[in-house]
């Protein structure tokens, strides 16, 4: 009896041991993987989350947003700049979708474990997470969404232009540069990227004593048919029709004035960039076509050559446009911070956002990127930086700063 009851008590012990191993395991797993998913299960990595669309009419901003993130990740980690520390990439699809998608891509970069966020690439799907960053204490960078209202909050600052930023360096050049005075504008109502850089462009160019003609807008609804507003804007005598759109529906806005035997100088902003890779269009209507962009991929300085060269490389042969540029310098300058700043990967992602919040803001701190030179943010989020001046000529974009 006594030795049976020897064993019944060593038999108890044995599983109690086990099951404390067991839980104490999971324990740690789970403090060393901070989202689940196996996103994270170095305590030496720090978590960078992105998500834009990587399917859909927006595919080519996302994915050249998600290829440049992955090459500035690389670089980083090879370089050896952050030591010990390494950066891990995850990145969502969100279809460029703010209703639905935006909001389940990020919880699912969450869940993943992310540190900070670089995105989302679409003003729309932006402004549709950007409380969520706030409440969760996520520091948050984007490459490309633009309007105002995205970096409302304190931890969300802009690497591109914001729309009233583009609609008043637009008209500031075509008025400095003599290059129209009737202009009409078409511009999407439905859209808040396109209708905030109408709203600056209009005001500016009035102000600078441009005639704006005509202003015809359209909706996510009717984007596919531009006969009526090309054929007023014709009427009007527009010199020169400014697009604050997306290439998509410059495609076909030029191929249909074209058809019309309308060609007068069309001037747009960063969402231009992607025409001439659109499928099935003929990208001789595009010959002449001017935009104001942060990069121009033929710039003879040595990074932007290296850039060019090594997304080239890495993506097929690619050219990479604005958004690539601009994501590959999010992730360089929150390396550099992270450098900076001494930031580790077990720290919360609340305590990485206040000392990004303090180092990005500080007077000292600029960047030398892609997109511009000396770049600075204030506690406002918004990127201090110059335009360039592109122009599509013989089937590529060329920077009119350095070519003429």
């Amino acid at each position: 009896m006594k030795m049976l009851k020897k064993i019944l008590a060593f038999s108890l012990a044995a599983v109690m041991a086990g099951s404390c191993l067991s839980s104490c395991g999971v324990a740690e797993n789970a403090a060393n993987n901070k989202g689940g998913d196996g996103a994270a299960s170095d305590a030496k990595t720090i978590v960078i989350g992105g998500s834009g669309p990587l399917t859909g009419g927006a595919a080519q901003y996302g994915v050249g947003v998600k290829n440049a993130m992955e090459l500035a990740v690389n670089e980083v980690n090879s370089s050896g700049m952050l030591g010990d520390t390494k950066l891990q990439l995850i990145f969502e699809d969100d279809e460029a979708d703010p209703a639905d998608k935006a909001v389940n891509a990020y919880n699912t970069l969450k869940d993943k474990g992310m540190d900070i966020m670089i995105g989302t690439v679409t003003t729309g799907s932006c402004l549709a997470v950007i409380d969520q960053t706030y409440a969760d204490g996520i520091f948050q960078i984007t490459p490309s969404a633009s309007a105002q209202d995205v970096i409302k909050n304190d931890n969300c600052f802009q690497v591109c232009f914001t729309d009233p930023n583009q609609g008043k360096a637009s008209a500031d050049y075509i008025s400095g540069n003599n290059i129209a005075q009737k202009v009409a504008i078409i511009y999407d109502s439905s859209d808040a990227y396109s209708s905030g850089i109408y709203n600056t462009f209009k005001s500016e160019a009035e102000t600078l004593g441009l005639e704006v003609v005509s202003e015809q807008s359209f909706t996510k609804d009717s984007k596919t048919d531009f006969s009526a507003q090309i054929s007023a804007c014709k009427l009007a005598g527009a010199e020169l029709v400014f697009l604050p759109i997306y290439y998509q529906e410059a495609s076909l806005i030029l191929s249909q004035s074209a058809s019309a035997g309308f060609s007068p100088i069309f001037f747009g902003c960063d969402g231009l960039d992607g025409i001439l890779s659109v499928e099935n269009f003929d990208t001789s209507l595009a010959e002449g076509v001017m935009l104001l962009t942060p990069f121009a991929a033929d710039a003879k300085d040595e990074m932007t050559s290296k850039f060019v060269s090594n997304y080239k490389e890495s993506y097929g042969g690619e050219t990479p446009n604005q958004f690539a540029a601009d994501a590959y310098d999010c992730v360089m300058i929150v390396a550099k911070l992270i450098k900076q700043e001494g930031i580790t990967a077990d720290m919360s992602a609340s305590e990485i956002n206040d000392k990004l919040k303090a180092a990005i803001t500080n007077v000292g701190f600029t960047y030398d990127g892609l997109t511009g030179k000396t770049m600075t943010w204030n506690a406002d989020g918004a990127v201090s930086k110059n335009p360039k001046a592109v122009i599509i000529r013989d089937g590529a974009y060329a920077s009119l700063d350095e070519n003429e």
